[in-house]
């Protein structure tokens, strides 16, 4: 039997100190995602209206290829960090939080890389 109170159990125990850094890159990727977003809508709505070989122009403009692989880079990091939440708030079993957060980082990694590498294929003209 235990005569400790709640308090001096949950005392000592205290935070990992990394909780607020990953707090913090989630607002700044989602603050920087917000004129980037809008920008990439305004893209997509002039896009619309081009053929192939002026999109293939439009992308090789250093400005629209940077912004397009900052959107894609930011874009992918902030769903990789936002679905770390989810999985340490909800996956109970250390061997299966363990595979799902492999697997979020291999996956957004993956898919955001090929991304970013499917627009400077384009950028410098290889495609």
């Amino acid at each position: 039997m235990s005569f400790r109170t709640p308090l001096s159990t949950a005392r000592g125990l205290g935070s990992a100190k990394h909780g607020v850094g990953h707090w913090i890159s989630e607002r700044v990727a989602a603050v920087a995602l917000v004129p980037l977003v809008v920008w990439g809508a305004y893209s997509v709505i002039l896009l619309a209206r081009m053929d192939y070989y002026e999109a293939v122009e439009w992308i090789r403009s250093p400005v629209n290829a940077t912004l397009m692989v900052l959107t894609l880079g930011i874009s992918f990091m902030h769903m990789q960090s936002g679905l770390r939440v989810v999985i340490e708030d909800y996956v109970y079993s250390h061997l299966n939080k363990a595979a799902c957060l492999l697997a979020n980082l291999f996956v957004c990694g993956l898919a955001g890389a090929l991304a970013i590498m499917s627009i400077l294929k384009v950028a410098l003209g290889g495609a």
